[in-house]
Formats: structure tokens, sequence, C-alpha cells
């Protein structure tokens, strides 16, 4: 209870000091000069109410205190603020200006106009007392109007009929309903998209008018869409594509022989002046043919694809008339730099241990002339302990090699006719192969290998879909002979037979994604994504006709290495809300089961297992170092825990949860947007049966929600557009890994030396931390 009064008093006692420091700004300014302290809309309906805000002019709003203490902070001195103003700080105060409360209340009353209030006014009224001002703007709506008649009168009757067919049906203008300016636009909108999609080529948005009558009966209009003629006709023109003409352009790079081809059934003039591309890869993505009327959603369908094959750094598409009705389209292109090359690097500092992972990528981007992208990648990575002795050559922990080849075709290859239409996405082919060298110091070393085959489309704007059909890998896992042995001493037997071993390893995998485009937009959505690897089980039928050889503990055996059989799925559902300008919630839920069967019913191999904490999870944790279950390290002996670190807190179930409350700290940063968010962390995983290695490890429907770990936390996101850089800390709330009202830690955050030295007492060389920190790149979900 003390602890918690402590908490709470240093909570409210920083909150008073923030909201002191930012309310002293009054005394930095002059006689004439007045803080605006609060500002509000009085007299519009609730659902209005966010939206006519924004039409307050941002420098007479109230500024964040948090934002205006950081200026403060920087620019004042001896009492006022100094002559030279570091304005990409924090933000200024905002002052009272009469000129921009009477323009906000202008644009106010305008807004409501374009909502059919037409008789709104907006009165604003002014408070000043000891250099703070209060702002309400009183608004009478009065009553909306209505549109009680709607009448067409279309100059040309092509387009009369043209809009009948592809606008009425849908149109948002309708008799009875409420004027808004908003509706109006949107229909002249979708007749200049119709327009343009059936070859109207010259077809403006200014050609269709409105005409609003408001002198019938009270409160009701009388509405005419008008589409006028072009100037000197009698009708709008239609135009049909004639030739095309493909240009490759040459730019900073060695001039070479330019290839020069004509394409004389689809009437294409291919121009390469880098002589390093082919013409049929790019037709795919060309959607304005020749013979077909000109249309805007081909033109802006090809101008979305061409970028996304990742081989043209500009595009261009413009037309020349050589007829009456005829235009020839110009494709000009010029090409990304043809090879690239970049070098990673980071510093890891965790749990008293450090090291770093290095990282090079080698790229060339038209490696068959189709804009298809090879990757090869390099990565080493070398973790140091300190507590191990000897010279820094004794004291690596573990070091990690990584070698892999990428091949992405922008196309489906397969070995039967598909779609390749890409209307929503690009669809991918992608041949893949990495090999892993893994050595963990007298512990274990690890051999992966692995080729995978995967085919990536969009099913619509909001469907992507992810199939490997082929997943074909082998690993070879030793555990040092001497750790081994100790672990059979101890009764650790099936772990050193699940983890002694190599593999052979032939299946599946399927992703389904929903609303993924939309991860990075303010607004309110649901996203989903639902996976499944299956593995081993065409070869268990296999072995049902050929025998196969058997290892000494009855496992099947290909190529004399076992295989792997396995189903393992895994679901994660997201509720994005957007609660007005910068500030969102999300919630997360992450469950996810992988079982072994068949061939290997006894224990998920390391690679497949689910494990708790990391940067993206529970971040109060470090990554596999929370669960399974309330398993605690206390049961491992002490000369076992430093070796089986991060190998030994695994399972076969997780359920994960995240909510997470986002806004807006700065604007300016060295150039960059600084957002903040609060976030609580919940979940755990857990073993399918009792394990010897993990007890209190396995799943139990009637304990499963008191191994529920919790943590909470803050973060900065600074975000410059191109990425996002963050940095979590994630204070832990609830750890499983005690029992009963132990489990509640934060009791321990003011007196944690007792608490930590305790823990270390019966841990050791395990050492307790209340907070973990994690650096990334981009949004943890």
């Amino acid at each position: 209870m003390i602890n918690n009064q402590r908490l709470l008093a240093f909570t409210s006692i920083t909150l008073l000091l923030l909201i002191f420091t930012s309310c002293r700004t009054a005394r930095f300014l002059n006689e004439d000069q007045a803080l605006v302290d609060h500002v509000d809309i009085h007299g519009v309906k609730p659902e209005l109410k966010e939206t006519t805000s924004l039409y307050i002019s941002n420098e007479i709003k109230v500024n964040s205190r948090v934002n205006l203490f950081i200026y403060n902070l920087f620019n004042t001195k001896d009492g006022k603020y100094k002559k030279r103003n570091i304005r990409n700080v924090g933000e200024a105060p905002h002052l009272l200006d009469s000129g921009l409360v009477d323009l906000s209340a202008t644009q106010i009353k305008r807004f409501l106009f374009t909502k059919g209030y037409f008789g709104a006014s907006v009165k604003p009224e002014i408070a000043v007392k000891k250099k703070r001002a209060t702002i309400h703007f009183n608004v009478t709506q009065g009553d909306p109007y209505y549109m009680s008649k709607i009448t067409y009168n279309f100059a040309d009757p092509i387009v009369a009929d043209l809009y009948k067919k592809e606008v009425k049906p849908a149109t948002v203008i309708k008799e009875g309903d409420q004027y808004d300016a908003v509706n109006l636009i949107t229909e002249r909108e979708k007749l200049y998209m119709a327009m343009r999609d059936h070859g109207y080529f010259d077809y403006i948005r200014q050609y269709m008018r409105v005409a609003v009558d408001s002198m019938s009966k009270k409160n009701q209009l009388n509405l005419e869409v008008q589409v006028e003629n072009p100037s000197a006709s009698t009708k709008h023109q239609a135009y049909t594509i004639d030739n095309i003409f493909v240009t490759i352009r040459n730019f900073g790079t060695a001039k070479k022989e330019i290839k020069q081809t004509f394409d004389s059934i689809n009437k294409i003039h291919f121009t390469d002046e880098t002589n390093n591309f082919r013409l049929k890869p790019l037709t795919r993505y060309m959607y304005i043919k020749s013979g077909n009327p000109y249309n805007l959603t081909k033109e802006n369908l090809s101008y979305d694809r061409l970028y996304e094959m990742n081989g043209f750094r500009s595009v261009k598409i413009h037309y020349q008339k050589t007829d009456s009705n005829k235009l020839d389209a110009f494709y000009e292109m010029v090409p990304r730099p043809l090879m690239g090359n970049q070098i990673e690097g980071e510093f890891t500092l965790s749990s008293g241990m450090s090291g770093f992972n290095i990282g090079n990528t080698f790229s060339h981007r038209n490696i068959f002339g189709g804009a298809e992208l090879l990757e090869v990648k390099l990565r080493y990575g070398i973790l140091f302990d300190p507590r191990l002795s000897g010279s820094i050559s004794n004291k690596i922990f573990n070091n990690d090699i990584q070698i892999g080849v990428n091949l992405i075709v922008p196309r489906m290859m397969t070995p039967f006719p598909v779609s390749n239409t890409a209307q929503y996405g690009l669809a991918k082919t992608t041949f893949s192969t990495s090999l892993q060298i893994f050595n963990q110091d007298a512990t274990y070393s690890n051999r992966y290998f692995i080729n995978t085959l995967n085919y990536s489309w969009h099913e619509s704007a909001n469907k992507f879909h992810s199939f490997t059909p082929i997943v074909l890998e082998y690993r070879q896992g030793r555990l040092n002979d001497n750790f081994a042995q100790n672990l059979i001493d101890q009764g650790y037997l099936l772990y050193v037979r699940s983890n002694n071993r190599e593999y052979f390893g032939l299946g599946s995998q399927y992703a389904f994604t929903y609303n993924a485009k939309k991860l990075t937009k303010k607004e309110n959505f649901n996203y989903f994504k639902g996976s499944v690897d299956l593995s081993g089980n065409i070869l268990d039928l296999v072995s049902r006709v050929v025998k196969f050889d058997r290892t000494a503990d009855g496992e099947k055996k290909v190529l004399g290495v076992p295989y792997l059989q396995y189903a393992k799925t895994e679901l994660d559902y997201r509720l994005y809300r957007n609660l007005g300008g910068n500030r969102q919630f999300v919630f997360r839920i992450n469950p996810g089961i992988a079982i072994p069967y068949g061939n290997n019913s006894t224990l998920m191999i390391f690679e497949k297992s689910f494990y708790g904490g990391g940067m993206n999870g529970m971040r109060a944790w470090q990554a596999r170092t929370l669960g399974p279950g309330n398993y605690n390290r206390e049961s491992v002996n002490e000369d076992l825990r430093l070796n089986l670190r991060n190998l030994d807190q695994l399972g076969e179930i997780k359920i994960e949860g995240n909510a997470e409350y986002r806004f807006r700290i700065l604007n300016s940063v060295l150039g960059a947007k600084m957002n903040g968010a609060t976030f609580v962390d919940f979940g755990n995983v857990w073993r399918l049966k009792e394990n010897e290695l993990n007890p209190g490890g396995e799943f139990k429907f009637n304990k499963f929600l008191n191994q529920i770990a919790i943590g909470t936390g803050f973060g900065l996101r600074f975000d410059s557009d191109y990425f996002i850089i963050r940095l979590d800390a994630g204070l832990k709330v609830k750890d499983p890994q005690f029992s009963g009202s132990d489990q509640w830690v934060l009791k321990h955050f003011f007196d944690s030396k007792e608490f930590k030295d305790q823990y270390y007492q019966t841990h050791r060389p395990d050492r307790y931390n209340f907070i973990q920190y994690n650096f990334g790149i981009g949004l943890p979900f």
C-alpha cells in the first residue's frame, strides 16, 4: 500500500510540475499580450462539432502543455522571451489575435453553409483575465435546407446516357436529403472519372455545374445538374489510342547501343537507351493499349504497377493527338541504378551482455531484363557475456552467420496459365534460399538451410494472399557433449532428444492479410492476418507406400535424416480507432498454436516454437525470457542457467494482446514529428504437454488466466515520413514466474534493490529488471 501511495504521489507531483511550468507562460508576455487558455464552440450539433473545430485557426487554439513547456525551457531567460527563438523546438505560445478570431468565425460560418445551414451565424466572444484569453464561438445554426427537387440538363445526350448508366445508380445526391456541398463535389468527381474512362480525354470537371434555387417553400431547395459542351462544339469527343511509344531513358550511365524494336501487332515502338530491358515483361503492366479508348483509371493503374516493379525511379505517360479522334500514347521511364549495395549495423546491450550485428545487402534490380530483383544478403552477429572468464575471445556467448539469396519476379511464374492483371497490386514470385550457422559457447550449434518458392497476390484492394507451396529445409542441431551429458544427468533427456538432432522438412505455408494497406492511416478499421504452416504430410503419405528407414527412436527417415511433421497456425487481429487529429487507439490479440504429431510427436523444434517478450510483443520482457506458464528458472541448477538462457523458455501455445494509445507530442524535432504512446501488454506462452524442462509450463484451462503476464510502458516514435525510429520502455506489472500476490511485482518497484538482490541469490547469474528498453524501426503493430 505504501509503495502504491509513493507511485501515486510521484505521478501527481510530476503532472503538477508540468502544468505549473506551462502555466507560467503568461509571466513572459508583454502587457498587451494574452495567452489563449480556452477555446470552445457552442450551438453546433455534436456530430459536427469536431469537424467545425478544424476551421478555427491553429494560431488561436490552446497549446499542448508539453509542447509549451519544452518551448519555454529553451526560449526564456531572465523572466522574458529571448530575442531569437528556437522555433523548431516545442511550440510557441498561441496569443490572442482578434483578427484571427474573426477570420475563424467566418470560416465556421462558411463550413456550416456547405452543410445546408444557409442562415447560420457565428458570434465570437472574448474574455481576458490575467493575460489569459478565453474564446467562445457562439453559433446559431438554424434549420438545414433539404433538396426537394433535382433536375438534369445535359447538352450532349451521350453524356446524359453515360451519367444515367455509370453515375446515377450510386448517386450521393437524392431528393429529400439534406444539402451537403461535399456530395455535389463527389458527384462531379464520379462523372469526371466516368467520362475519362470512356475515352473523353478533353473532359474537365468544370463542365459540370449545379444551380441551387432556394426560393421555393421554407428550407427546401431545387437543384439543377448541368453539364455543358466544350465551347465551339456541339458534343464531347471520345478518343481511341493509336500508336504506343515506349522509351527507356539513359541518364547518368555509360552510353550503350540503343535498342529499337517495333511490335506491329500491338503497334508498340520500343526504344531502350540502356539496352537492359525486355519489352514483354513491361507490357504486362502497360494498360493503355492500342485500339482501346482512352481510360484514366488504366493510366493510373499503369503508373502504380510500373513504379511497383521497383525498377524505375521515374515514369511519365503523356499523349499526342494525331487525328480527330486518335491519340498516340508515350511511356517514358527512367530506370533506377542497376545495382546497389547497403550496409547496416547495430549495437546491442541487454541484461549485461553486449554485441553487434552487421549486414550487407547487394541488389540487382534488372537481372533478366524484366525488372526482376536479385538480393544477396550477408549478416554476422556476435554477443559477449562479461560473466564468462578468460580473454575477450573466451567471452563470446554466441555468434550468428546468415547468408541468403532472393530472386523476386514481378509476375506469377506457374506451370499453368494464371491472370496477371494486377488490378490491386503487383503479383510476385519469389525464389529464396538461406543458410544460417549459429554457435553458442559450450552449449549449442545450429546449421539451418532452407529453400522456398512463394507466390503473393492481391485479391482486392484490402485482401492479400501469400502461398508458399514448397518449403524445403534441413537443420542440424548439436548440443555440446559435456552440456548434453549435464542435462541428461539432471533429468532433461527429453530436451536433449528434441534439440540434439538433425531433420529434413518438406511442407507448405499460406497466409491471408486483410487491410494491410491501411496500417499507416488514421482512420477506423480492422486488421487481420492468419497463417498456416504444415510440414511432413506428403512424406507421411509416401511412407505408407514406400518403406522408409527408421531411427532408434522409431522416427522415419528420408535421405538418412528424420523428417518433420507438424501443424502450426497463428492469428493476428487488430482494432484501430481514430480519436481525432493525431490520436489513435489500437487493440491487438495474437494467439497461436503449434502441434507436433506423427513422425515428431514429442516436442516442437526451436525454430517453430513460440516465445514471449521482445520489442513487438511483451515489451517489458526481453525476447525469449517469458514463460512458459509460471515456469521459474530457479528450478534449473545454477551451472545450467547461463547456457540455457534463451533456449528453455519456449512453447507450443501463445496468447498475446496489446492495447496502445498513440498521440502527437511535437510537430517538429530535427525535421521529424515526435509521437508518443502509452501501452499495456498481456500474454504468455505455454507447453502443450507437461515437460520436464519447464515445470509449471503446460497449458491448463483452469490455470492459464492466472499465468498471464502484464506489462505497461511509454514509447517515443520519431516519424520522418520515410521511416519511424521507435524507443519503448516497458515496465513489468505482473510476472507469472512467481505465485499468488507475489506476481504483482510492480509493488516492489520502489524498493527494487532488496527485491533484485534476493532474486539474484536464488537465480544467479540471472538478474531481475523491472524496465526493458526496446529500440526498433517502424511501429510494433
